[in-house]
C-alpha cells in the first residue's frame, strides 16, 4: 500500500487550469523550444497543448510562453520570465506536498514501514 499525491490547480470558477500535464508540457517545449514538438514527444495533439497553455495563461493572468510563428526559418516557443518562476514555484509546491504526504502517511500508517 502506497499513497500518491496529485496537485491539481483550479481556477475561481472550478476549472481545472494547471497540474503535471501542463507542468510536463512546458518542462518539453523548454527542452525542444517548440510547442509542436513538445505536444509530439508527448504524444498530445499541438491543439490540444495550444489549449492547455491557453487556459493556464487566461487563469494566471499572464503569457507562461513566447510563440513565434514559423517562416523560412521556421518558428518556436520558449518559456516567457514569468513563466519560468510559475513553472519553478509549481514544482517546489509539488514536491513540498509530496514530502508532506509521505511524512502523514506514515504517521497515520506506521505499520507501512
Amino acid at each position: 500500500m502506497r499513497a500518491a499525491t496529485k496537485i491539481t490547480l483550479f481556477d475561481d470558477s472550478g476549472e481545472k487550469f494547471f497540474g503535471e500535464g501542463p507542468c510536463r508540457l512546458l518542462r518539453a517545449v523548454e527542452e525542444t523550444g517548440s510547442l509542436r514538438a513538445a505536444a509530439l514527444s508527448m504524444g498530445m495533439a499541438y491543439s490540444k497543448a495550444l489549449k492547455l497553455l491557453t487556459n493556464a495563461e487566461a487563469a494566471l493572468g499572464f503569457p507562461l510562453t513566447m510563440r513565434t510563428t514559423g517562416g523560412k526559418d521556421g518558428g518556436g516557443s520558449v518559456l516567457t520570465p514569468q513563466g519560468k518562476e510559475w513553472l519553478k514555484k509549481y514544482e517546489a509546491y509539488r514536491d513540498a506536498c509530496i514530502q508532506a504526504n509521505g511524512r502523514l502517511y506514515l504517521e497515520f500508517f506506521p505499520e507501512q514501514r
